[in-house]
């Protein structure tokens, strides 16, 4: 025998599917709602380029006011090493497992899943890609989050292994970008953006956070200066081909802290606070917009010539 013939092919869906199927023992692996064709749960990516930015106190404060306008509404803290949703939202039951299902805890109208729940002692989670990947995986198919109208997930700074695992396992995701007015902060932000002309996402909008400090003359005091939402947005609009808005500016206030502290969104406890409003508007206006037809059961029947 002088040579050899190798024949090279790439496996089809069904192909891999069974190949993942014999890997796994012979169990299917459990199907992500979200991902369906027909799913009418809008989904929320949360990113940011950067820590710091208010990116969870966004995410908590969005949750909770579209709760508040009758909104099915769950919330993903998918931001595995850095986790914080659950003091947020003052989380105070552990899941329950019910066989091979877990039901969420639901506070203030919200279902929650953060790795936080089953991390004992606030101890660090130590893990690699892989984990990262197979956890997000496991909130999203494994636990039961019923039929939601808006699903949000709190992303981890920056466009690593979470942020490309989101466009994988939900590839209808959008992003909602938070940055707030400094050039510097903003020219990360746009970077977080960016990643979805590679994931082919859309980018919903961004959203300002800490743009300025009220003072009692009624004047505004801008700590990080001014204009980095705005400049993320016309940047990512010219990078993805299509209008990205500048969704709201979110000012300063020290009860956003606070709230968070105690587990209690601020747009619960001061409604009425100049940045309860800034965030119960963004989320009206996340709330009413029109859906496109994905995903939608038109009713139509084709018939022959």
């Amino acid at each position: 025998m002088t040579g050899v013939d190798v024949t090279l092919d790439v496996m089809n869906d069904d192909q891999r599917a069974a190949l993942k199927t014999k890997l796994r023992g012979g169990i299917a692996e459990r199907e992500i709602p979200f991902a369906r064709p027909d799913s009418l749960t809008r989904v929320y990516a949360v990113a940011s380029g950067k820590g710091g930015v208010g990116k969870s106190s966004v995410t908590v404060n969005l949750a909770a006011a579209l709760a508040q306008q009758g909104l099915k509404v769950g919330v993903v803290d998918a931001d595995i090493y850095g986790f914080s949703v659950p003091r947020m939202l003052g989380v105070t039951t552990p899941p329950t497992q019910v066989d091979d299902m877990i039901m969420p805890p639901v506070v203030s109208d919200v279902k929650v899943i953060s790795v936080g729940m089953f991390v004992p002692d606030n101890q660090p989670v130590v893990w690699r890609g892989p984990m990262l990947h197979r956890a997000l995986q496991q909130f999203l198919a494994d636990v039961y989050w019923g039929d939601l109208d808006v699903l949000l997930l709190d992303l981890p700074p920056g466009t690593g292994d979470v942020a490309i695992s989101v466009a994988q396992l939900i590839p209808g995701a959008e992003i909602l970008v938070v940055t707030t007015p400094q050039q510097a902060a903003a020219e990360v932000a746009e970077r977080a953006g960016t990643i979805a002309t590679q994931t082919r996402q859309r980018v919903a909008g961004v959203i300002e956070n800490m743009s300025w400090l009220e003072q009692p003359d009624g004047s505004r005091l801008e700590l990080f200066g001014s204009g980095g939402g705005r400049r993320v947005a016309e940047s990512l609009s010219r990078v993805v081909g299509a209008e990205v808005p500048l969704l709201g500016q979110i000012p300063l206030d020290v009860r956003v802290r606070e709230a968070g502290d105690v587990g209690e969104p601020v747009v619960l406890s001061a409604p009425e606070s100049p940045a309860a409003v800034a965030l119960s508007g963004i989320a009206r206006g996340l709330g009413q917009r029109a859906r496109g037809l994905a995903g939608r059961k038109l009713g139509l029947t084709p018939t022959g010539r």
